[in-house]
């Protein structure tokens, strides 16, 4: 894709973070990536459009709600400029990602710039040559984490750890071992909880 001073890019900000992130409500990674990706459209006088956010979705697949709600939005024409952060944002299943980078996008006219790469798929600085090999780490980044927290829980599991998110009722989690449950006296002294 040519770059031409005429092209009115209307910009699709998309930021993306894990669903294995503890944080609660928005984090502040993606308040940081929002804030890295309006510095770049306001340094490049581009036209935002609207920003997807997909916060506590992973990045192997591509079912994320706000992803898809961006995919049918250059569908039908009213983007036309995908900037992410750095393409592990886009996606981490590297098959998928080669899919919209190379198919998807370029058949709607869709430009992508991944910022902490340095790729623009308007640009030819080499860059393009080695995102191939980016999405390949990426997937293999999520599949190595994905088994180190499976190790983790199972480690916890077996030596009686709680691994939950949430506690159960009566219960709170110990404030010197987030991995105990103790016993919230807050029930048993108005005699909600049965021991």
């Amino acid at each position: 894709m040519l770059v031409s001073n005429e092209t009115k890019y209307n910009c699709a900000l998309y930021c993306r973070l894990s669903k294995d992130d503890d944080l609660q409500g928005e984090s502040n990674s993606i308040t940081n990536q929002k804030e890295i990706l309006t510095q770049y459209a306001k340094e490049n006088n581009l036209n935002i459009y609207d920003v997807y956010i997909d916060d506590g979705y992973s990045g192997t697949n591509f079912e994320r709600p706000d992803f898809k709600r961006m995919i049918q939005d250059i569908k039908g024409k009213k983007v036309n400029m995908v900037i992410v952060k750095d393409s592990s944002r886009l996606g981490r299943d590297y098959i998928g990602f080669g899919e919209y980078v190379e198919k998807i996008f370029p058949e709607n006219q869709v430009r992508l710039v991944s910022i902490l790469d340095n790729y623009d798929s308007a640009i030819d600085n080499g860059v393009a040559d080695t995102l191939p090999f980016r999405a390949v780490i990426n997937d293999l980044y999520a599949k190595d984490i994905s088994k180190k927290v499976k190790a983790s829980k199972h480690k916890n599991a077996v030596n009686g750890l709680f691994n939950g998110n949430r506690t159960p009722y009566g219960y709170k989690r110990s404030e010197t071992d987030r991995h105990k449950l103790v016993i919230d006296e807050e029930y048993v002294q108005y005699g909600n909880l049965v021991l």
